[in-house]
């Protein structure tokens, strides 16, 4: 009895330092080693500017780390819409996230300083005030919600692309209905010129144009291209409503629990890949813009000083929830 009560103990005590081996090296594999995985998500196609710009910068972040972060790209909506992913960083279900400023505003009414309509000259004044003084004063209200931006990407100029008319005036707005984000400031833009504004989450924009829900949407040219526009509008008119400046998030937990070498090594490289994307965004606008027309879509080019007038009365209504008027005087100063 002695013999099979020791043999029994034996084997109790070798399965017991086998469990103790396995588990930490488990505790190794997902993370006491330093080695982090990063699951970062958007709402674009796999063939979107996005997508090369994060796979520019999963490259740099294994080379920057020597490989201890591995960054994990989720395209077209995987990890949810861009409400949900800033949901989710806030409540510790996602990284990351590459997401429009539209449906950030919900959270941070600050953000909607960028969405003014008409507020950016140019790409060149969007980037000077992006990466400057004011770029990081917005980014500190999204640190007080808990969400770190690394960079400030980009999606370009959004128009209007609707199966109504071209849109040569505001007053071409009138009675039409059209999608929007998330965000009040965008909904007031195409009111106040006339149209329906609708918010509505992006994946859901296609079927609502193939199915006549809504007669239009707004986007810039690479999205409305990668996103079947040209096989449900007519017409695509060069309104330059928005600059779509695009911030790389990470959630402010994640990034602490990385070593300050790995946050170093992925701010440096969300910058390098801001670089990269901003670059290629603007290579492929026109290239877009004539795959559209390829496909059908009449284009035309209105006169913009009548909608920068027609918006005007929407900095005085949202001057106070962006900042105030001076910080949005010194937006506009910046393209002097």
């Amino acid at each position: 009895m002695r013999k099979y009560f020791l043999m029994g103990l034996i084997l109790l005590l070798s399965v017991s330092l086998l469990a103790g081996c396995g588990g930490q090296g488990d505790k190794d594999q997902s993370g006491a080693s330093g080695k982090v995985t990063l699951r970062v998500g958007h709402v674009l196609s796999p063939e979107h500017s996005y997508q090369l710009g994060l796979e520019k910068f999963a490259e740099l972040v294994a080379e920057k780390t020597g490989g201890t972060v591995e960054v994990q790209i989720f395209p077209s909506s995987q990890l949810g819409n861009e409400r949900d992913l800033v949901e989710g960083m806030q409540l510790g279900t996602v990284e990351m996230g590459l997401i429009s400023t539209g449906p950030i505003s919900g959270f941070v009414p600050e953000v909607m300083l960028f969405d003014l309509p008409y507020i950016f000259e140019s790409t060149e004044h969007a980037e000077k005030v992006l990466d400057g003084e004011v770029g990081q004063l917005i980014d500190k209200k999204l640190l007080d919600a808990g969400i770190r931006n690394l960079a400030w990407w980009e999606q370009g100029f959004r128009s209007v692309y609707n199966n109504t008319r071209p849109i040569e005036k505001p007053e071409d707005m009138n009675g039409i209905k059209i999608r929007v984000m998330e965000n009040p400031l965008m909904v007031d833009t195409f009111n106040i010129m006339g149209g329906n504004a609708t918010p509505m989450a992006w994946g859901e924009v296609f079927t609502a144009l193939q199915q006549g829900t809504i007669d239009g949407a707004e986007g810039a040219a690479e999205t409305a291209y990668t996103g079947g526009f040209g096989d449900v509008t007519k017409y695509g008119s060069l309104t330059k409503q928005f600059y779509s400046a695009v911030p790389l998030l990470i959630a402010e937990p994640v990034f602490q629990k990385l070593s300050p070498e790995q946050q170093k090594a992925v701010q440096a490289a969300a910058v390098e890949a801001r670089d990269y994307e901003r670059r290629i965004i603007r290579e492929r606008e026109k290239e877009f813009i004539q795959k559209l027309k390829d496909a059908g879509v009449t284009f035309n080019e209105p006169d913009l000083a009548p909608f920068r007038q027609a918006v005007q009365p929407l900095y005085d209504k949202y001057a106070g929830e962006v900042g105030g008027k001076e910080l949005i005087q010194k937006v506009q100063d910046a393209a002097k």
